[in-house]
């Protein structure tokens, strides 16, 4: 990961819900387990948590329902007040701010998009989108041209005057991403932004993230329960167990390299050649370079099957965007893969 100061840093944080939690946890041990203090009556959302976000990165927490990744998200957000530990964004340790400053930094630097749209229902798409600029004190002429913008970003051109009652489900969720999107966020909070979306549209919308991603370079933290979602749109996975982190790591080397047998459930269904990037298995270069066309490090072994399958030869060249090699892809590593022998 990169070597500067992290957009969000998060130091063995918890997250206690009960009668008294700062109490209880300033009289707990290092061997509290989870078990025990629920049995004492009290729920660890968040547990001894320690975790980085780097500046454009996508982090995507994830786990089953209950494991603590939409309670981690809002205590980043400081939706939550933490029990122990510290989280700072940009330096600044949030439990900290006054109201008013915990206020301005939701206002200039924080996104949010959750799962239900929350969209005004008497307002129009464009009044929606403008909503938080208006509660920022920007004038009416701005607040209308960057709500414009925004939405033809999102793919809704044509539809500023339309209802909420009139949109489509994926529809409502651009509107909702458009509206987090107007304040021209560095760091962007999404709570399971599609769950509720059919399939189809589910991967549509997965397809805009990405294309907006690109485009803008965000600082997103993302939570889903769904790992194949995770696997897509992720830069890092941060798998969650009983408010724990189990693992947090590329999806290469989450479905390559399990830490935990709770991760290794995970990702014991994936087809890992869909998953794992040639940039992976690659050895450094080293004495001869094989002959042939180079394959390119962000191509899957799924990608590079036919040609696995076809051509024996020991190794393939990689090379980068400008045709410099950058590593030897080992034939007989990536045919593990694709065959299910890693």
């Amino acid at each position: 990961m990169s070597s500067e100061t992290p957009v969000i840093s998060c130091r063995n944080v918890w997250k206690l819900f009960g009668t008294n939690p700062r109490k209880y946890f300033e009289k707990m041990t290092n061997d509290h387990s989870f078990d025990d203090i629920r049995a004492d009556g009290y729920i660890a959302g968040v547990a001894d948590v320690s975790v980085d976000v780097q500046r454009g990165e996508m982090l995507v927490i994830m786990g089953l329902s209950g494991s603590g990744k939409s309670t981690l998200l809002r205590c980043m957000s400081r939706l939550h007040d933490i029990t122990g530990g510290t989280i700072e964004v940009d330096g600044q340790d949030i439990m900290a701010l006054s109201e008013n400053d915990l206020i301005e930094l939701r206002r200039n630097k924080m996104g949010m998009v959750f799962q239900s749209f929350g969209l005004l229902p008497h307002r129009s798409v464009l009044e929606n989108v403008a909503f938080p600029l208006e509660m920022r004190g920007q004038n009416k002429h701005d607040c209308r041209d960057r709500a414009l913008e925004v939405i033809k970003l999102v793919g809704l051109e044509g539809r500023e005057d339309y209802f909420p009652r009139e949109l489509s489900g994926g529809q409502q969720q651009r509107v909702g991403i458009a509206r987090s999107l107007a304040i021209e966020p560095d760091i962007w909070f999404l709570d399971e932004p599609f769950s509720a979306l059919d399939p189809l549209i589910r991967r549509e919308m997965q397809d805009e993230f990405l294309r907006l991603q690109d485009l803008l370079g965000k600082t997103i933290i993302f939570v889903t329960h769904d790992f194949d979602e995770a696997l897509r749109l992720a830069d890092r996975i941060a798998i969650m167990k009983d408010g724990a982190i189990e693992q947090c790591d590329t999806p290469d080397q989450i479905v390559l390299n399990p830490a935990t047998e709770y991760v290794r459930k995970f990702t014991q269904e994936i087809d890992k050649a869909r998953v794992v990037h040639a940039r992976t298995l690659m050895d450094s270069t080293s004495g001869e370079t094989p002959t042939g066309d180079p394959v390119s490090p962000d191509a899957t072994i799924q990608d590079l099957a036919r040609r696995l399958v076809s051509d024996t030869s020991e190794s393939f060249a990689v090379a980068d965007d400008h045709g410099k090699i950058i590593g030897v892809l080992p034939r007989q590593r990536a045919l593990d893969v694709l065959l299910g022998d890693n």
